[in-house]
């Protein structure tokens, strides 16, 4: 007998880092899962999270988000400190570990968090190698952004 997952209603976006996509070119995307203590889950179960400003730094052959604001619930437990941007290891195998230490290491490149999500129980978080953008890429990013809005508004109004 197999029992049928309820699907909870929403997504499952916890919080997205839309300026990450116009500031750089995402070269590469990798997974990562999140160390975190109790109450961070919490928040994160009511949605209480920011990663527009995070990143993430290489330390003793470890990766850390760093930047990424947790805010703690009123209800959390007094007896335990809450620190809402310390300093939070990435999960990650030593594999995706070597591969993210040697793109980085080009000239340019750093490692941005993009999408922090659930994935079943757990709270994973999507980071990518970047390349920052000059002011002239982002402006042809908007206009051809803007080119296929008019286009599929042509194309609409063509067909009737």
């Amino acid at each position: 007998m197999t029992k049928k997952k309820s699907h909870k209603p929403g997504s499952a976006t916890i919080a997205l880092n839309k300026r990450a996509r116009h500031e750089y070119f995402i070269e590469d995307e990798i997974e990562a899962g999140l160390s975190l203590q109790g109450w961070e889950v919490k928040s994160l179960r009511a949605g209480k999270a920011n990663i527009s400003d995070s990143y993430v730094v290489m330390r003793d052959g470890e990766a850390y988000l760093f930047g990424a604001t947790i805010t703690p619930l009123n209800v959390a437990s007094t007896h335990v400190v809450c620190d809402p941007t310390r300093t939070r290891k990435l999960l990650l195998k030593q594999r995706e570990l070597d591969t993210l230490y040697g793109q980085i290491n080009r000239e340019g490149y750093t490692v941005v968090a993009l999408s922090l999500y659930w994935k079943n129980a757990w709270c994973k978080i999507k980071v990518g190698v970047a390349k920052g953008k000059k002011d002239h890429d982002k402006r042809d990013t908007i206009k051809d952004r803007e080119w296929k809005l008019d286009k599929a508004r042509i194309m609409k109004n063509a067909n009737r």
